[in-house]
C-alpha cells in the first residue's frame, strides 16, 4: 500500500517525464519561416592584413650540389712512346692537385706529362713541326723555365729544351726508334749505291768509244779557239812589229840624211853666195908683194854659183822624196796591221765555229749513246733518293709522342676521379679533372631562369646550417626535363672541402628595395579594368574604400607599394 507521499512522488514524475517529451516534441517542430532562417548564411566579414614597412628582398630558390668545378674529361691524343705497342697503364692517375710539368701517369713506363693550354694535343711533335700546339709547349717550356724560343717551330733550341725538360723529371726524351733508325740507314744507303750507278754510267758513257774521237777534236777545237784569241790579243796589244819597225826606221833614217844633206848644200850656197872671188893679179904687179894694208878692194866678177844651187835642189827633191817615202812606209804599217787584226779576227771567230761544231757534235753523240739513258735513268734515282732522305731528315730527332703530353685549359687543376687502373689498357678517358674551387650545381624552372643573370649575388645554405655567399657565374640551356642549369661559385672555401657532393640550398636575390618600404601582401592588389591598380582599406567595422598604389618588387607573397597608405592600415586580402 502507498503512502500519500510516495503517490505524490509519482505524479511528479510522470508530470516530469511529459513536460520533457512535450519540450523535445516542440523542439523539432518549427515553421517554414523559421526553417528558412535557420537555412540563411551568416554575414560576411573583412579579412585584412596590417601595412608594414620593411626592407623586401626578392630570391629565386635553387637546390643543388656542391661540387669541385669545370668537370673536364681527359683522353690521350694518341700513344705514348714511339712504338705502336699495346698501351698499357703501368702508373695509374692518382687524386690530388695537377700543377704544370707534372707526371699524371705513365703508360709503357713512360710519363704523360700536363701543361696549360688552349690548344689539345691533336699530333705528334716532331723535328720541324709548326703551328700552335708548337708554340704553347714552347711557352710552357718557357714558364718552367728551360730556355725555348716561341717561333712555333719545333727547332734545334726546343729539341733542346726538351731533352732538358725530360731529364729534369727522371725521364728521356724520346728518340728516334731502332725502325727509324735503321730506315734512314736504308735511305743513306740508298743514295749512296745511286751515287756509285750514275758514277759508273757516266765513266762508261765518258769512255764510250764512239764519242772519243769526236771528244778530241772538241779538245783540239778549243785549244786553237784559246790560241786564236791568245793571237789576236797579243796583236791588238802591239802597235808594230819588229818587220815594221826596221821599216820605219829606215825610211826616217832617210829622211834625216836628206835633210841633212840639204842643209849642208844650203849652207855652201850661202857662203859661195856672201864672198866675192879675189881679181886676177896684173903682170906689172909682183906675185909676192902684197897689197898694202890701206889700198881699197876692188870690185871683181861674181862667183858661179850654178853648181851650188843645182846641189840644193836635188837636196829637196831628195828631202820630199825621203819625206814621202816615209809617209808610205807609216801608211803600209797602219794597213798591215789593220788585216792582220782582221785575218787574227776571222781566226778566233773559224776556231770559236769549229769549237761549238764539235761540242755540238759530241752533244748529239752523247744523246744517241744507248750509255745516255743509263746516265739520265741514274740522274733521276739519285734525286729520288736524295728528296726521301731530306724528307725523312726533316723528321728525325727527339720527338714529342701525341700521348705524353696533355694540355689542360687552366692549372692548377685537381684531378677528381681517375677512370684508367694500373695494369688496364689506355683506349678511353684516363681521368675527369676539376678546377681547384668549388661550384654550387642546380637547376632552375625555365620562368624563373628568365629572371635570374649571371653575376646575381646569391646565399649559399648547407645541412649543417651554415651560410655562405657566392655568385652566379652562369646558365645553361635546357634540359630534358625542362629546366635551366645554373652554376653559382661560393666566396670563400673555408670549411666546404669535407662538403663535396652534399645538397646545398641556395638563394638567388634577384632584386631587393636596400631600405624599408611600404609592403602589403600580394593578394591585397587588385588590377582594375583601367589597368591601375587598387587596395580595399578598411577605415572602420565593415566598412572600406579603395586607394589607388603603384606597385613594385615582390618577394615572398608581398608586394612593394606606395599611395595613400600608412603603416598599420588594414587592407583586405578576403572576404567571406
Amino acid at each position: 500500500m502507498r503512502t500519500p507521499r510516495g503517490k505524490l512522488l509519482l505524479v511528479s514524475a510522470v508530470v516530469l517525464v511529459v513536460a520533457g517529451t512535450g519540450w523535445g516534441v516542440g523542439t523539432l517542430l518549427r515553421s517554414p519561416a523559421d526553417e528558412a532562417a535557420a537555412r540563411k548564411p551568416p554575414r560576411p566579414s573583412l579579412v585584412t592584413a596590417p601595412v608594414e614597412r620593411r626592407e623586401l628582398v626578392a630570391t629565386v630558390v635553387v637546390s643543388g650540389t656542391l661540387e669541385y668545378g669545370s668537370p673536364y674529361p681527359v683522353s690521350l691524343a694518341g700513344v705514348v712512346g714511339g712504338g705502336e705497342t699495346a698501351q698499357r697503364a703501368t702508373r695509374a692517375p692518382r687524386r690530388g692537385t695537377l700543377a704544370e710539368g707534372a707526371v699524371m701517369m705513365e703508360v709503357n713506363g713512360r710519363p704523360v706529362f700536363v701543361f696549360a693550354g688552349t690548344v689539345p694535343m691533336h699530333r705528334g711533335i716532331v723535328s720541324g713541326a709548326k703551328g700552335a700546339d708548337v708554340r704553347q709547349l714552347q711557352k710552357a717550356l718557357r714558364r718552367l723555365g728551360h730556355h725555348a724560343p716561341a717561333t712555333g717551330v719545333f727547332d734545334q733550341a726546343t729539341s733542346a729544351a726538351v731533352s732538358r725538360f725530360y731529364a729534369k723529371r727522371g725521364y728521356q726524351a724520346q728518340r728516334p726508334t731502332l725502325e727509324l733508325r735503321q730506315q734512314r740507314d736504308e735511305l743513306r744507303r740508298a743514295v749512296r749505291t745511286a751515287q756509285e750507278v750514275l758514277a759508273t754510267e757516266r765513266q762508261a758513257l765518258d769512255q764510250g768509244k764512239d764519242v772519243l774521237p769526236l771528244k778530241v777534236k772538241l779538245a783540239d777545237a778549243r785549244q786553237d779557239l784559246k790560241e786564236a784569241e791568245q793571237a789576236l790579243k797579243s796583236a791588238r796589244a802591239q802597235e808594230h812589229t819588229t818587220e815594221d819597225e826596221a821599216k820605219a826606221e829606215a825610211a826616217e833614217s832617210a829622211v834625216r840624211a836628206a835633210e841633212e844633206k840639204l842643209l849642208a848644200a844650203q849652207q855652201e850656197l850661202a857662203q859661195a853666195t856672201a864672198t866675192p872671188a879675189p881679181a886676177a893679179p896684173t903682170p906689172m904687179s909682183s906675185p909676192v908683194s902684197s897689197p898694202s894694208p890701206t889700198a881699197a878692194p876692188t870690185a871683181g866678177p861674181l862667183p858661179d854659183t850654178r853648181l851650188l844651187e843645182l846641189r840644193v835642189a836635188n837636196a829637196r827633191a831628195d828631202l820630199a822624196a825621203a819625206r814621202s817615202a816615209l809617209d808610205r812606209v807609216q801608211e803600209e804599217i797602219r794597213t798591215t796591221r789593220a788585216k792582220r787584226l782582221t785575218e787574227l779576227g776571222k781566226s778566233v771567230r773559224v776556231a770559236r765555229e769549229a769549237a761549238v761544231t764539235a761540242e755540238q757534235a759530241l752533244r748529239q753523240a752523247r744523246q744517241l749513246s744507248p750509255v745516255k739513258l743509263k746516265v739520265a735513268n741514274a740522274e733521276r734515282d739519285l734525286a729520288a733518293a736524295r728528296a726521301l732522305l731530306a724528307e725523312f731528315s726533316r723528321t728525325y730527332g727527339i720527338t714529342v709522342p701525341p700521348g705524353e703530353v696533355v694540355f689542360l685549359p687552366k692549372l692548377p687543376a685537381r684531378l677528381h676521379k681517375p677512370t684508367v687502373k694500373a695494369g688496364e689498357l689506355v683506349d678511353k678517358s684516363i681521368a675527369t679533372v676539376t678546377s681547384s674551387t668549388f661550384v654550387v650545381l642546380g637547376s632552375v624552372d625555365v620562368a624563373e631562369a628568365e629572371r635570374v643573370k649571371a653575376g646575381l649575388n646569391a646565399s649559399i645554405e648547407t645541412e649543417a646550417g651554415r651560410t655562405v655567399t657566392g655568385t652566379v657565374t652562369s646558365l645553361g640551356g635546357r634540359d630534358a626535363k625542362g629546366a635551366v642549369p645554373v652554376t653559382i661559385t661560393p666566396a670563400s672555401m673555408n670549411g666546404l672541402r669535407k662538403l663535396a657532393g652534399a645538397p646545398v640550398t641556395v638563394r638567388v636575390t634577384i632584386g631587393a628595395t636596400g631600405r624599408e618600404v611600404l609592403v602589403v601582401p600580394a593578394a591585397a592588389v587588385v588590377t582594375a579594368v583601367d589597368g591601375k591598380a587598387r587596395v580595399q582599406v578598411e577605415f572602420a567595422p565593415d566598412r572600406t574604400k579603395e586607394v589607388e598604389v603603384r606597385t613594385g618588387l615582390s618577394a615572398d607573397g608581398a608586394v612593394e607599394v606606395t599611395g595613400d597608405l600608412k603603416p598599420g592600415d588594414q587592407v583586405v586580402i578576403n572576404s567571406a
